[in-house]
């Protein structure tokens, strides 16, 4: 449980915020490169709080300006993206990638205006079909975009999708890092419908270690799996809103997700799937993209999109699975099918991190021991958001790139060997390395 005051320092993420300041010392990534073709239409972005408007240039350029003209408030998103610029519509002032202004057409000739206004602009940089952008407050010294591996790997290799999560991003940090929910909220009732045979089949209590890391914490949860072998799988979190997943047999990819705080009460969830040294399966991919038999896998499938008004950030990234429709729960199948009644594995997730209310009252919770690793993460946060605050001092991410150069790992050990030391290498990143051990 925690203090309303330490709840209120890990949720809330606008400029001036201990959090949003720790937060805006990192590259974020916050948009697939598609999605903006030159000279095409603006997209509307928020993120930290801060509402935005992102373009790309006639000359490729991706910009990430003020969503407002700042001559007398017009909506930039109804800008028109042309001849390297966006020109408002309202009096014709234009803007170009630095927030510089260009053009102001109903000023005389002679107006030197122009040269005094800039409109607020971050810098953006594209890797591997992402694009991230740097909203910290050293612009004249931008620090190295992390080296993570789902964005360094082939484009063949890695599988992305991009949804909002009506929820504040550390409820879905918080449920990524727990293993303790996974066999019981994704699983499958056996033939009868009932749970009591399935979960006798089950180990459903396993036993937790954590361990502080450079890049933020290694969460390990153990259970038996036969007589003589213990099987750990060692999530991670890695600041500032990274998750790790481990492999799981027969499915050999790695997985996870950045989740960006679009603000206090949304996320923008990019998960992302990727094997570190083969091309996925092309039957991996197509279920990614499309779902199976009507049911969502970890990502966000296509027929799961709803697009919305062109004003309202992330357009084409809300889904049809939310907490106002009850994240279409069918009680019927949860009688009879699922354990949880929920269609598909990221809407069995979204619904129990986001379904009572967007952002959770710690105080109230009830923590046991299975709640290790989430503890252990939040204090890990604060302690982060201490040292920055009244130290000056930056975790070592922010300037070290190869810091996140981290794997999640699932491991077969016998019960005398450590998971710390027989899984070190292994969850050391290295491109092009296989995983290194048999899933």
């Amino acid at each position: 449980m925690l203090s309303r005051e330490d709840n209120e320092r890990l949720v809330r993420v606008g400029k001036g915020t201990p959090l949003g300041e720790l937060f805006r010392l990192y590259w974020i990534p916050f948009l697939p490169s598609a999605d903006l073709p030159k000279d095409g239409q603006p997209k509307r972005i928020r993120l930290l709080g801060e509402d935005l408007v992102a373009f790309r240039d006639t000359e490729g350029r991706v910009g990430l300006v003020d969503q407002a003209c700042p001559h007398r408030g017009a909506p930039l998103i109804f800008a028109r993206n042309e001849d390297c610029g966006l020109r408002c519509v309202y009096h014709g002032w234009k803007f170009d990638v630095t927030g510089a202004v260009t053009d102001m057409p109903a000023e005389p000739v002679r107006s030197r205006l122009k040269e005094r206004v800039r409109i607020k602009a971050y810098p953006c940089k594209e890797r591997n079909g992402m694009i991230w952008t740097y909203m910290g407050p050293d612009q004249a010294e931008l620090p190295p975009l992390p080296n993570l591996e789902w964005n360094l790997v082939p484009a063949e290799q890695v599988h992305i999708s991009v949804r909002v999560q009506e929820c504040n991003w550390l409820q879905a940090v918080e449920g990524e890092i727990d293993s303790a929910h996974a066999p019981l909220l994704h699983g499958r009732l056996d033939a009868q419908g009932t749970t009591s045979a399935w979960i006798q089949k089950r180990d459903l209590r396993p036993t937790f270690e954590c361990i502080k890391q450079d890049f933020g914490m290694s969460i390990a949860a153990r259970r038996n799996y036969d007589a003589n072998t213990l099987y750990w799988r060692v999530n991670q979190f890695l600041l500032p809103f990274y998750t790790l997943v481990p492999p799981l047999s027969p499915f050999p990819d790695l997985s996870g997700h950045a989740w960006v705080p679009i603000d206090d009460e949304n996320t923008l969830c990019i998960m992302f799937s990727y094997h570190p040294s083969e091309p996925l399966l092309e039957k991996t991919r197509q279920v990614f993209a499309e779902g199976h038999k009507g049911r969502e896998s970890g990502h966000a499938s296509r027929h799961a999109l709803v697009q919305h008004p062109v004003t309202v950030p992330y357009a084409g990234y809300w889904t049809k699975y939310n907490p106002n429709n009850g994240f279409q729960f069918d009680y019927e199948m949860q009688r009879t099918t699922w354990f949880s009644g929920l269609p598909g594995l990221w809407v069995q997730d979204g619904a129990c991190q986001s379904g009572v209310s967007p952002i959770f009252d710690r105080t109230k919770e009830t923590l046991c021991s299975s709640d290790t690793g989430i503890a252990m993460t939040r204090r890990f946060i604060l302690e982060a958001l201490g040292a920055y605050r009244d130290h000056a001092i930056k975790p070592k991410g922010v300037l070290d790139p190869d810091v996140f150069m981290v794997r999640a790992v699932s491991l077969r050990l016998p019960p005398e060997d450590s998971w710390v030391d027989v899984g070190a290498p292994f969850m050391r990143a290295k491109l092009g390395a296989d995983f290194g051990y048999e899933l």
